[in-house]
């Protein structure tokens, strides 16, 4: 439930062999028992049960290579991607994205589409559900390998009872129980999180996160948010809704407060400032809608900025700079030493954003004589919190889920 105490929670499990393994076979392989005995600290004994058991299960299997060492050759061991699939729902303002994905992470289906809007949410849902349908239906999956759909929402939610309790971008839904919602319109178990907090998710499954000490993965749609993870434990809080980084008020003005980071860099910003702009007579070779749409206008912008127009340029930039603000306030202080942008708000000017937000970092961290903050784009990019939500619906079946990742 919203705000229940730490000391009210189960306690968590701890990690069994089958697990390490299955985690090692699926990040590491092929590799052999030999390698697992030596990354895991686990007698050959155990090895091999949890081997044989995973074998059993379907999960991983002999992959034909095999590693000469001088003596007698070892089997090698690798996951068996179509053994389990997952399915990954990105729910937005902006998009609505649904992709399936094999037990190795990898997207076999995907479908992108306009945002929820101002649709009402039983609309939504049953779009959703349809999307799920087809994917599985086009993908030819049977039944028995889907183990359930991640749901990815941005805003505050009440993990327990599946709803969300509060959207800045999303505002019919709130109070809507949208997991259950959605797990009665397709028929499969939903595990619900935010959309931040399940890229980063993906992010660490993926293993773009998994060797570091401390992650975030810096997520732009409609808002802006944050996942972390922080020596392999997703960081909750103490209702499950840590990141709201388009909430953070970075300064103070005349007035009072100041604006918040989505008012100063999100889509719906950036474009805003444009519009004005063109209206006191400022050229760009972006072509903005004539519906007003923020979202096409915003792809727009950057793709106009990429290619060196001077109004989307400076614009983007602008916006960068203080996504940069709130990356440097999260890398102090959390300590971390890797940062991720993922999102579809990313996918055409991403690598603007990057160059701003990693030259702010190294500045940061330089001059305080700290170890460095490695900054990348997500692989998945406009498409990083269906997968990643997919991932969580995956590894929550499989067992390996980072540690903390559910409450």
């Amino acid at each position: 439930m919203h705000g229940v105490r730490d000391d009210a929670r189960p306690p968590r499990r701890t990690r069994s062999s089958r697990t390490l393994v299955l985690d090692l076979v699926r990040t590491r392989g092929p590799i052999s028992r030999v390698e697992l005995a030596g990354l895991t600290g686990l007698t050959q004994a155990a090895i091999s049960h949890a081997v044989r058991a995973l074998l059993d299960e379907g999960l991983i299997r002999e992959s034909g290579a095999k590693e000469w060492t001088g003596g007698k050759p070892r089997v090698m061991l690798t996951i068996d991607p179509a053994a389990r699939c997952g399915v990954g729902v990105q729910l937005g303002e902006d998009w609505l994205v649904v992709v399936v994905t094999d037990a190795r992470g990898d997207v076999v289906a995907r479908t992108r589409v306009r945002g929820a809007r101002d649709d009402a949410p039983p609309d939504v849902v049953a779009a959703v559900a349809h999307h799920v349908r087809t994917l599985l239906r086009v993908a030819g999956l049977p039944p028995e390998r889907v183990v359930g759909v991640g749901l990815a929402v941005p805003g505050t939610l009440d993990l327990d009872a599946g709803a969300v309790l509060g959207s800045g971008t999303l505002g019919r839904w709130h109070g809507f129980p949208v997991r259950d919602a959605l797990a009665e319109a397709v028929g499969l178990p939903v595990v619900l999180d935010n959309d931040a907090t399940a890229a980063a998710i993906g992010e660490y499954w993926g293993g773009a996160g998994a060797g570091t000490a401390a992650h975030c993965t810096l997520y732009m749609g409609a808002g802006i948010g944050a996942g972390v993870v922080v020596g392999g434990a997703v960081l909750r809080g103490a209702s499950g809704n840590t990141g709201p980084l388009g909430l953070m008020r970075l300064r103070r003005d005349a007035a009072g407060a100041g604006p918040v980071l989505e008012e100063l860099a999100a889509p719906r910003a950036v474009v805003a400032r444009a519009r004005a702009a063109v209206a006191a007579g400022a050229t760009t070779s972006a072509r903005l809608s004539a519906t007003g749409d923020p979202y096409a206008d915003f792809g727009a912008l950057a793709t106009a900025a990429v290619q060196g127009d001077a109004l989307a340029l400076a614009l983007v930039e602008e916006s960068a700079e203080h996504v940069a603000d709130a990356a440097v306030t999260l890398a102090n202080l959390l300590d971390l030493d890797s940062l991720v942008l993922a999102g579809p708000s990313f996918s055409t000017a991403g690598s603007l954003y990057a160059q701003v937000v990693e030259r702010r970092l190294d500045a940061e961290f330089q001059a305080a004589e700290r170890h460095g903050v490695a900054v990348a784009l997500s692989r998945h990019l406009a498409d990083a919190a269906a997968v990643g939500a997919a991932a969580l619906v995956l590894a929550e079946e499989l067992g390996t889920l980072p540690r903390g990742a559910r409450r």
